[in-house]
């Protein structure tokens, strides 16, 4: 399994992105939003925008780990942020690098792609994040 992260010329370079992602395997991993809650349902860091990016990076590289895959093998992630302003971009980034290590995410990121809605499905949760990623490896039911 490859991915080859491109940025074209004529789009924009100074992006914490790229804007290009080509992979090639044969098993392709298309994770559902995961949300800040524990493996309980327990809301982790209920309103705080910063914790609950943080917790679906976890929540997400928990569902990559147990496909064999990480976030090397991931080719788009979808962010769905309630109220989003371009005021919390520092708080989003900056919650985003202070995980990155932990969780194995690389920047610039993989394309990317953040929408800000009215609401979420629970009053307290703000973040919600989809993947996409691609690997070779054979995907064991885990449960």
């Amino acid at each position: 399994m490859t991915v080859q992260y491109l940025n074209p010329a004529g789009l924009m370079q100074q992006t914490p992105y790229h804007h290009v992602a080509a992979a090639s395997g044969t098993t392709h991993l298309l994770l559902s939003g995961q949300v800040s809650r524990a493996a309980d349902g327990t809301p982790i860091a209920p309103y705080d925008l910063g914790g609950q990016v943080a917790q679906v990076m976890r929540n997400v590289a928990t569902a990559l780990a147990a496909a064999g895959a990480s976030f090397e093998n991931v080719v788009h992630l979808r962010f769905y942020v309630v109220k989003w302003r371009p005021e919390h971009t520092e708080e989003f980034m900056g919650a985003l690098a202070a995980v990155a290590e932990e969780v194995g995410l690389a920047f610039p990121m993989p394309p990317t792609t953040l929408i800000g809605v009215e609401s979420l499905f629970e009053p307290d949760i703000l973040v919600e994040l989809e993947a996409s990623a691609v690997t070779d490896g054979v995907v064991q039911k885990t449960s």
